[in-house]
């Protein structure tokens, strides 16, 4: 099974309805990416270009092994072919330029032919050869590269759901202290401790939190469905998700001493990608240079006026064998346009190489500033998330003992729970931060 490279702990909260399910399946973050990594369309399309990169491999490699061939033939002259020749030749006692009809040929004829013929020197051919295993190494690795697509887009759809799962956890307890805070109040209104106005202004919220956490529900059944898509698995397919948020680590790396441009495979694509062009000029180069094929030729054949008597009278065997030499002498400079070309593309794709580099590096930075802004922004959301907790606390205890206004425990409830819709967004953001300095870095990857 192939182990996902992460530099993270996988991360989970207590699932919400799934749980209720029995047929759920318990996943990991690492168990899913095992599994896309194996079923995953995306995967499998890129895979299937590997085979088809190994055919053309095979394809190549078969135009220098000898060609073999049987051929045999019966033929009906209906009509032999009538030819003029001087008599004289054959008789002297004949005027010189004495036509006379002669056929060349029997009614009936037959042949069989065996054949081979050899490859012995073509430069293109082996170039040919290097070029096409150099590009089923790009295939590879242009698989590879959807591999690290299909890593990123699980995992962090892997933690929406997580995320959307808190929510709904959230908001379910936010639904049932309300609604307890409701029931609370209207006795004390029955018991003349509260007003009207006190419990509609904690029924507006109590609606509010309700419609949230509907909406909520919907939207959470959506971010498994993708979760399921990203993975290669059936949509209606049920998962508890096993790992815990408060596991994750969100530390910022050191990576500038060890970082290397080859860990990312865009890197390494373009380099491949340089030397399918030299091989490519090299190709046009060995145009110029001589091919030399062998041939060996051996068969029967037989002629006859009865067709009768074709295969029963004796047949005649004959063979050759030689050697063809091709030397191109001039084709217009049209080798020479090609070798031009070829090398303002390699020039070009020495610039892509350069820019790319640069690009990386203003990735690598972006994405570390990036992540520490959110690590510094969680660790405030926080804060006011615990801030916002006991200033409800405090509130509720007030309004309980009549010290403290209906109006004060509402706002106290709407802040915390702003609060902890802010904390988890801002713990949803430094996660998928630290997946994109991962991927930046080269390190988010799938190893065999």
């Amino acid at each position: 099974m192939k182990k996902i490279i992460l530099s993270f702990c996988s991360i989970l909260v207590v699932s919400i309805g799934l749980a209720q399910q029995p047929a759920a399946k318990e996943m990991t973050l690492e168990q899913c990416l095992a599994y896309a990594l194996g079923n995953s369309e995306a995967i499998m399309i890129s895979q299937l270009s590997i085979k088809k990169a190994d055919a053309d491999v095979r394809e190549i490699i078969s135009y220098g092994l000898p060609r073999a061939d049987l051929q045999g033939g019966l033929n009906y002259n209906y009509k032999v072919q009538t030819s003029l020749v001087d008599a004289s030749n054959f008789d002297p006692s004949l005027p010189e330029g004495t036509l006379t009809e002669i056929q060349f040929g029997l009614p009936y004829d037959g042949r069989v032919n065996f054949g081979i013929n050899q490859l012995i020197f073509d430069g293109s051919y082996f170039v040919g050869i290097e070029a096409a295993k150099t590009f089923r190494e790009l295939s590879r690795k242009e698989n590879q590269r959807t591999e690290i697509n299909v890593i990123e887009a699980v995992s962090k759809a892997y933690y929406t759901v997580l995320i959307s799962e808190t929510q709904v956890f959230l908001l379910n307890e936010n639904f049932n202290r309300l609604d307890t805070l409701l029931r609370e109040t209207q006795q004390m209104y029955q018991n003349g401790f509260a007003e009207q106005i006190d419990i509609d202004r904690i029924r507006v919220s109590y609606n509010n939190v309700k419609v949230s956490l509907e909406t909520q529900v919907q939207l959470l059944e959506i971010s498994r469905k993708l979760l399921n898509f990203q993975m290669g698995l059936d949509l209606n397919q049920n998962m508890l998700l096993i790992t815990q948020l408060t596991d994750v680590n969100l530390a910022v790396p050191e990576i500038e001493a060890s970082f290397d441009y080859n860990d990312r495979i865009e890197y390494s694509q373009v380099q491949t990608n340089q030397h399918l062009a030299r091989l490519d000029k090299k190709n046009y180069q060995s145009g110029y240079l001589p091919k030399i094929y062998a041939g060996f030729n051996y068969g029967y054949n037989s002629a006859r006026s009865d067709a009768s008597l074709l295969f029963s009278e004796k047949w005649y065997d004959f063979g050759s064998l030689g050697a063809t030499l091709s030397i191109p002498i001039f084709d217009g400079f049209y080798k020479r346009s090609k070798i031009q070309q070829i090398q303002i593309n390699i020039e070009q794709l020495d610039f892509q190489k350069s820019s790319l580099e640069k690009s990386i590096d203003i990735e690598i930075q972006q994405a570390r500033i990036n992540l520490q802004s959110n690590l510094n922004v969680l660790d405030i959301q926080k804060e006011n998330q615990a801030l916002a907790e006991n200033i409800f606390r405090i509130s509720k205890i007030k309004f309980q003992q009549g010290v403290g206004s209906n109006l004060e425990l509402t706002n106290a409830d709407n802040e915390f729970k702003t609060a902890q819709s802010n904390y988890l967004a801002a713990l949803y953001q430094s996660i998928l931060s630290k997946i994109d300095l991962l991927k930046a870095t080269g390190i988010l990857q799938a190893s065999k």
